[in-house]
């Protein structure tokens, strides 16, 4: 369980979400909501489907544009910009289906996201050599990950767990302050797992992360603290052991599993 000694509740809001409704064509996928991500804590955002998770994350993002309410990162506020002006400011996301370049080796895929760093930005019909400072910073994300020794693999050829380390890979190497993973776990195995829970907790130790996750051993194992959504308003928000406990979250989440 994470430690409460590293992560207090007095810590500097690094996400705040205020008073946010996202209103499709008459229906209300989110609700008023407001939320405080707090730096240096794995936040666990979980609910039933259809409770609004991912269009939360679409809200933080700038993927999506509230009807009303804002959303500020590190007291800034982003409502009316981009997401890749977001994304400048420190703040990525992952997406729940994998999303990396097939046919580009692993080493290649790491090297693309850090090309962010240079002055003149991405340019992907550059010689090979031209690119070769980076390889020094992408095979030390690679180490990082457990993907050091896979650098020349085509990344279709990576096993599904492994494209998602490969993923956290590309993430870690925009150097984000807050990380937003939607669905880490879908589609894994028990052993691809506890391989990208430990990734993550690794990857924690000097940033933030707002995870979505249906999987809630994972949730118990990683989160400082859990918002639970229903119908796009928070039903609960704490840590695991008092919100797995109150009875509103057992009857519309948790159920059966956890009596």
């Amino acid at each position: 369980m994470p430690s409460t000694t590293q992560r207090d509740a007095s810590s500097e809001v690094t996400l705040r979400m205020q008073n946010l409704t996202k209103e499709f064509r008459g229906f209300t996928a989110v609700r008023n909501l407001s939320l405080e991500i707090h730096r240096g804590t794995i936040h666990a955002l979980i609910g039933p489907n259809g409770a609004g998770k991912t269009t939360v994350f679409n809200l933080a993002t700038k993927f999506l544009n509230p009807t009303s309410g804002r959303v500020f990162f590190k007291g800034v506020d982003i409502t009316p910009m981009q997401p890749a002006d977001v994304a400048r400011l420190g703040m990525v996301r992952s997406f729940q289906i994998s999303a990396v370049f097939a046919n580009l080796t692993v080493l290649e895929n790491v090297r693309v996201a850090l090309q962010r760093f240079r002055p003149d930005g991405f340019y992907f019909w550059r010689s090979e050599r031209a690119l070769d400072e980076l390889n020094d910073r992408a095979r030390a994300l690679l180490t990082e990950v457990g993907l050091e020794s896979l650098a020349e693999r085509k990344a279709i050829e990576l096993s599904y767990g492994r494209r998602r380390a490969l993923e956290i890979a590309t993430t870690l190497a925009l150097d984000p302050e807050l990380m937003l993973l939607d669905e880490p776990m879908s589609g894994l195995g028990q052993e691809d797992i506890g391989r990208i829970t430990e990734l993550i907790r690794k990857s924690a130790a000097s940033r933030t992360v707002l995870m979505v996750e249906h999987n809630l051993s994972v949730v118990a194992d990683l989160s400082d603290r859990i918002t639970v959504l229903a119908r796009g308003e928070i039903l609960a928000d704490g840590p695991y052991s008092e919100v797995s406990r109150d009875p509103a979250v057992v009857e519309a989440y948790l159920g059966s599993d956890h009596e």
